[in-house]
Parts: C-alpha cells; structure tokens; sequence
C-alpha cells in the first residue's frame, strides 16, 4: 500500500516552493560524522541526554567554538542575541544537566561566581584577580605534580585543582 502525505504536509511543501526555500534531505545511512549539528545530537545522546530543542540551541552555543568558560549569564545573553527564547532556569538548569552528564566541569571562584568549562582535559586556570575575574586554561604540564602529599589510608587524590591568581603589576 502505497504512503500519503498528509494534507498539511503536502500544502507545507507547496508553500516552501513558492517561497524559493530548499530542503534537502539525507538518504537513509547516510554518513554524517562532520556535520555540527549531528555530532551535537550525538554527543548529547551517548550522555544520556535527549536532545531537546533547547538542549541544542544551548550546546550550538557552548560547543560550537572551542574550548571556553562561560556563566549561566553570559550564556543566557548569548541565547538572547542568538533569538533563542530561553529562560535563564532553563539556561541553569541545562548547564547543571551537561555538567551531570559528563559534558562540562564546574569551576567555581572565591565560592561566589561559578563558570562552566567544555575543556574536559587535565588542565588548571590562572584567575584574573579583579571583578571580572576572568579564567584561562593553564595546560597540567606547567604544574609539578609529582610532589603531592599521600592521601590518608582509604582514599585516593581525584583530581587536583589549581587556581593560579593574576593581578596587574603596579605602574612604576
């Protein structure tokens, strides 16, 4: 038996061809490793998350240039600018879940402003020591670390955070 359109679909269709838009579409099985948009889907997805339209609009934004350190904020006002309709509970809420998931690291300053890494590699931050307080990767090799004290019977070290203060050097 042959499949229909739907009525809506179909008149969806006619109207995009009167408009001059085009869709293109992908042939089942299509290879589409590359594409920023399926990697983002997949990305969420082996997270355990369900790509949802926000969780995209959100990770476009996060993922899509680099390694960075936002706020729930600076993100909120990115989405702002993008025209995407997010509240800043969801923009919260949806960092809070990347993090959960694996996606983001939680890196907190002075316990007052709280920012949110995509660079999931070993690595430390120098602290601009002012209101801003603006962070930048510090690559792990520029640390020694190969002094650390034994961790008590029972435990063992999860990791190391280093946070390495910056200040302006005073004009002489």
């Amino acid at each position: 038996m042959e499949k229909r359109a739907s009525a809506p679909r179909v008149r969806r269709a006619a109207e995009s061809a009167k408009s001059g838009a085009v869709y293109v579409t992908t042939p089942a099985g299509a290879d589409l490793n590359g594409c920023p948009l399926h990697d983002l889907r997949r990305k969420l997805s082996e997270a355990g998350l369900r790509p949802t339209r926000q969780r995209l609009r959100l990770g476009w934004l996060l993922f899509g240039g680099g390694d960075r350190h936002v706020t729930a904020e600076r993100l909120y006002e990115e989405a702002i600018a993008a025209r995407a309709p997010i509240s800043l509970a969801t923009v919260y809420n949806t960092l809070n879940q990347f993090t959960s998931a694996g996606l983001l690291k939680e890196v907190t300053v002075d316990g007052a402003k709280t920012y949110f890494d995509t660079n999931l590699a070993d690595h430390q931050h120098f602290v601009v020591d002012d209101e801003t307080h603006m962070l930048t990767d510090l690559p792990k090799e520029l640390i020694d670390f190969s002094r650390l004290p034994e961790p008590p019977e029972g435990w063992e070290i999860a990791r190391v955070d280093v946070m390495i203060r910056l200040r302006r050097k005073p004009q002489q």
